[in-house]
């Protein structure tokens, strides 16, 4: 199975969120009905961007990449060419 790295924006402040899943829409739903503590508070959420990788190792350290300075740039310039990033 294949392991998800993803990016979801908050539909109540607007801000990403940046995670890892073998199960990218359970691990979604569980965002959303608000069973994981550090995003309860900001959903709902909508999905933005995922990337799929072979292994835990190698999806982990795209994630650790993407939430890093250059990592959030990246995800700025992609985003800016599917979805209108507003700044709040």
């Amino acid at each position: 199975m294949k392991y998800s790295v993803y990016v979801l924006r908050s539909l109540k402040d607007g801000n990403l969120y940046i995670g890892m899943s073998k199960d990218l829409n359970h691990r979604i739903d569980q965002h959303n009905l608000g069973k994981v503590i550090s995003t309860k508070r900001r959903r709902p959420f909508t999905l933005l961007y995922t990337e799929e990788y072979e292994s835990r190792i190698e999806a982990a350290k795209r994630e650790k990449y993407l939430k890093s300075g250059p990592g959030h740039k990246f995800l700025k310039e992609k985003l800016a060419e599917v979805v209108p990033i507003t700044s709040g």
